[in-house]
């Protein structure tokens, strides 16, 4: 393992371990979700973004959209990585008055650049920031992480077409594919595969890894970051649940339930993984 690759699994670790702790003060909440996507989050935050963590409004950053803003107990844990949030104010995570709401919200919490609580929004509105970074010769990117389940809204695609349209070669998508959602497996719900041939299809280039192998995402998100003429999409296909075993193979686990005795058990697995 080098040493960015090393570097990268001990943030995705406290990434998890933090969004563990979160959810310990609810007792409940988009767990699965957060474990399965924070390989992805730690290669962003610690690896890809260019951004300035004491000053989270700089011109020159990228901007990253979470459109689904119930990933926001992932989000939080990762902009504690990079030293956006304090690790402490983790703990007011979805209280009264907290800054950290349950679903992500730009007015409240630094660092957060769209409020996603509706789907399919996401993209249109980092379409819209591609189309003015432009437009100023700001060099930036924009990134857009949305869910398989986001793919089922008719404003995603109309969005994949303009972004096409345009050219948008500061544009990059990441979709995270855990086959799951509200109403059940995301293949019963509506059926979206083959993902990669659609994106293709609408003009995009397209690369397909496994969202929870670090050197995959990397590797991917370095070549995609040198391509010109198009916006491009990057489908990771990720675990729920991913280093706890009792959680990856918990029925039910979009919004999860995790008993008062688990949550260390939960702990104890990610350490053991370290080890």
């Amino acid at each position: 393992m080098s040493d960015r690759t090393r570097r990268i699994a001990e943030s995705a670790r406290r990434i998890r371990t933090n969004a563990l702790d979160m959810g310990e003060l609810q007792g409940q909440g988009y767990i699965a979700q957060a474990l399965g996507v924070a390989d992805v989050l730690a290669v962003m935050y610690t690896d890809q973004l260019r951004l300035r963590p004491e000053d989270p409004e700089w011109e020159d950053r990228d901007r990253f959209l979470l459109s689904i803003g119930h990933y926001a107990i992932a989000l939080y844990a990762a902009l504690a990585e990079v030293g956006v949030l304090d690790t402490d104010e983790l703990q007011t995570y979805a209280a009264d008055d907290s800054r950290l709401p349950m679903s992500a919200m730009a007015s409240y919490t630094p660092g957060v650049e769209i409020s996603g609580g509706s789907l399919g929004h996401g993209l249109g509105v980092a379409v819209g920031m591609a189309i003015g970074l432009r437009h100023r010769g700001n060099q930036s990117r924009v990134y857009n992480l949305l869910s398989d389940g986001e793919l089922d809204e008719g404003s995603t695609w109309e969005a994949a077409l303009a972004a096409s349209h345009h050219g948008l070669d500061n544009l990059i998508a990441l979709v995270d594919v855990n086959a799951l959602q509200a109403d059940g497996p995301t293949v019963d719900v509506l059926r979206t595969e083959p993902v990669q041939a659609k994106w293709e299809s609408f003009g995009w280039n397209a690369v397909r890894v496994d969202g929870n192998d670090v050197d995959a995402l990397v590797t991917a998100l370095d070549g995609l970051r040198e391509h010109r003429g198009s916006p491009s999409v990057l489908i990771c296909d990720t675990r729920v649940g991913r280093g706890v075993p009792f959680l990856e193979s918990r029925e039910k686990a979009h919004f999860m339930r995790v008993e008062p005795h688990e949550w260390q058990l939960a702990r104890d697995h990610l350490q053991e993984v370290r080890a």
